[in-house]
């Protein structure tokens, strides 16, 4: 599932992509992926300008004319393509946009759990779907200060605190696993059981790596690829995550699997306690 990096990176191509441009026609070619598709039909569509693509967690915020705009979410395997409107559709390309001049912009989802739905919205305005969400990682909202009163007699793992979308949003298995790893914290504590400092030294490092992912376009594993159809290049520069039954480059240790919420988290039990 695509985290906060990689919906970032697709927005940043979006938003290059798309504003300014019309969509000239949507073609819709199932009933429903996560929630019905039918608001794609709306009238009031067609013909709209685009006026801005933002980001909220891990959704895109497609802002079009007429206090209207496209709610985007990737699920585990969402895709938006940029190619010719005249190529043939692929099967699993459930909605195509037509942008004029020959382009077309397709939300391609085999397993079908993304979201993708026009709602009445002026423009910089919180979509109430997304009302829940917590704070933006990459804010200056979310600080030790904010960690530990929010963890207050929370027993949940740290690990899996890190993840809770209304709390802190966007963060997902990869960066939170990753961010352990480098400050030395064990995945297995309890959040109620960090300390200020080191709530400061995990929340630095999670921001670090989330801007370093941003930077080389993501992590790419199985269904992720930018607007251009490239891959993420932070897989690269992964320690922990997706590493399971290797040693640890710091301590040679191997490294130790446990599941986490239904997620897998790989650690290394030497160096993180």
């Amino acid at each position: 599932m695509p985290e906060l990096p990689e919906v970032e990176t697709i927005g940043r191509g979006l938003k290059e992509y798309l504003v300014g441009r019309y969509i000239k026609n949507v073609e819709v070619f199932a009933e429903r992926l996560r929630e019905p598709l039918d608001s794609l039909l709306d009238k009031r569509l067609p013909g709209k300008k685009v006026l801005d693509v933002r980001r909220r967690g891990r959704y895109l915020i497609v802002e079009l004319e007429g206090d209207l705009a496209l709610l985007m979410h990737f699920g585990m395997s969402g895709v938006l393509k940029t190619v010719p409107l005249k190529q043939s559709r692929a099967k699993h390309e459930h909605v195509i946009f037509d942008l004029g001049e020959g382009d077309s912009l397709r939300f391609e989802c085999p397993r079908r759990f993304s979201l993708l739905k026009l709602l009445e919205l002026a423009p910089g305005a919180e979509p109430a779907e997304l009302a829940k969400l917590g704070v933006e990682p990459l804010g200056d909202e979310f600080n030790a200060d904010y960690f530990c009163r929010a963890a207050q007699k929370r027993k949940l793992s740290v690990k899996e605190f890190l993840m809770l979308n209304e709390v802190v949003t966007g963060i997902g298995n990869i960066y939170a696993t990753e961010a352990l790893f480098k400050v030395n914290i064990s995945p297995l504590r309890p959040a109620c059981g960090i300390t200020h400092a080191e709530a400061a030294k995990l929340i630095d490092e999670v921001k670090k790596i989330l801007k370093k992912s941003i930077e080389v376009g993501g992590t790419t594993f199985s269904d992720y690829r930018q607007l251009d159809g490239s891959t993420g290049k932070y897989v690269l520069a992964l320690d922990v995550y997706g590493r399971a039954g290797e040693k640890c480059r710091i301590c040679q240790s191997d490294l130790a699997t446990v599941k986490q919420g239904g997620r897998t988290t790989v650690y290394c039990p030497r160096c993180q306690k």
